[in-house]
């Protein structure tokens, strides 16, 4: 059994917290229920804290706010009483302003829809078209549990690939540090020793001591250079050519992660939209926007024409010639069998797993690469200053 915090709201609007016993989390809700109450949240006491520890995003969760909403309405409240409470109880300054505007534009007569579609920069399209389906089906409720059945999908993907990703950050930032020490602190010293004594040194001390003496008298220089390139290059991968080329060239060096990354996202975007509704053009539209890497969105571009043209959605994917033909099979089942939005999802599940297999294989390739290319780098420095040494002494190599 473990006891698990809870936020909670009466038919009433009162808010309640508290915490209860339960061997899961499931039961812990079950458990709220029957007394009651409508949870908001079922935390575990490490994870609540953890919560109210970690900086606040300042568009607030829209995660937190679709569990939310959906567990309102599912419990029967109406909309606006919904989101009145909702704003009551969030904790996100800009995001309680948020619900307040959406609340405020139904009362004035807009749908929900167009309520969410005044914030872009909180509910993404995808968002806004899943509700507008939702509320043109009258199952709004439905269709928010499965919003937040994509939304946290999505964040647990996000949450491997960020976690997978800061050993090798780390490794590049310790070995960094560890050369620029040598090159500014250490080699200096050793300069002083070999400039006094006078004797011829090798080739490839001469180029280490140089490039010391250059960062130890114009570091500024360096770090101007380093920013500057850095600022170049980011301005250059935001415009549509670079962002383009960039792209093709990440997928020709990691294609088997991004092609797995980008078909579990589009297949899951697109089930989960034709399973609210939404038509098929629409919902292809704007899966195709989720797809992060412009390369494979570039080959995308023609299902909806396609589809348009009668065929469908298996044979112009097969035609993209991007996602795997484990895919493509199960996407032309589905299409024959009438379950096109199950089978989406379920290449959506398969390959959100196997990406994790990819992922570890890719970062157990890149960990080793970069420690070799700090330990050449390091290795090349303390050798050229031991021939320095050997020369000196007039000592066989």
């Amino acid at each position: 059994m473990a006891i698990f915090s809870y936020r909670a709201t009466t038919k009433e609007g009162r808010i309640v917290e508290g915490a209860v016993e339960a061997a899961d989390e499931r039961t812990a809700v079950e458990m709220l229920r029957n007394t009651g109450v409508i949870p908001l949240s079922v935390l575990p006491p490490k994870e609540s804290l953890m919560k109210r520890m970690s900086l606040r995003s300042s568009k607030g969760d829209v995660l937190t706010f679709t569990t939310e909403l959906s567990a309102l309405l599912g419990a029967g409240l109406p909309l606006d009483r919904s989101l009145n409470i909702i704003a009551d109880v969030s904790e996100h300054k800009e995001m309680k302003s948020v619900v307040q505007a959406v609340l405020k534009s139904i009362r004035e007569g807009s749908s929900f829809s167009d309520a969410l579609q005044k914030h872009p920069k909180v509910f993404p399209r995808i968002y806004v078209n899943m509700v507008r389906a939702g509320e043109a089906g009258g199952v709004l409720d439905i269709v928010l549990e499965k919003l937040n059945e994509f939304l946290e999908s999505s964040k647990e993907l996000k949450d491997h690939i960020v976690s997978s990703m800061i050993y090798p950050a780390l490794l590049i930032v310790a070995g960094g540090i560890s050369i620029i020490i040598m090159l500014t602190f250490v080699l200096p010293r050793f300069s002083t020793i070999f400039a006094d004594i006078g004797t011829a040194l090798p080739l490839s001390t001469k180029l280490i001591l140089a490039v010391s003496s250059f960062l130890t008298a114009y570091w500024w220089i360096a770090v101007i250079a380093a920013v500057l390139s850095t600022a170049i290059f980011l301005k250059y991968i935001k415009t549509s050519d670079g962002k383009l080329r960039w792209d093709r060239l990440k997928l020709k060096l990691m294609r088997d992660v991004i092609t797995k990354i980008e078909t579990a996202r589009f297949c899951r975007t697109l089930g989960t939209l034709l399973k609210s509704g939404v038509p098929l053009l629409q919902a292809l539209n704007n899966a195709k926007d989720v797809v992060t890497n412009q390369a494979v969105a570039a080959a995308l571009e023609g299902l909806a024409k396609g589809a348009k043209e009668g065929k469908g959605l298996a044979a112009p994917l097969a035609a993209a010639g991007i996602f795997p033909q484990l895919a493509m099979s199960m996407v032309k089942v589905g299409e024959e069998t009438g379950q096109l939005d199950t089978m989406l999802l379920k290449v959506a599940t398969t390959y959100e797993k196997s990406l994790r297999e990819a992922i570890k294989r890719f970062m157990g390739l890149l960990e080793p690469m970069i420690i070799i290319a700090m330990a050449l780098i390091i290795g090349f420095i303390v050798l050229s200053v031991f021939m320095a040494i050997f020369s000196v002494l007039e000592l066989p190599i």
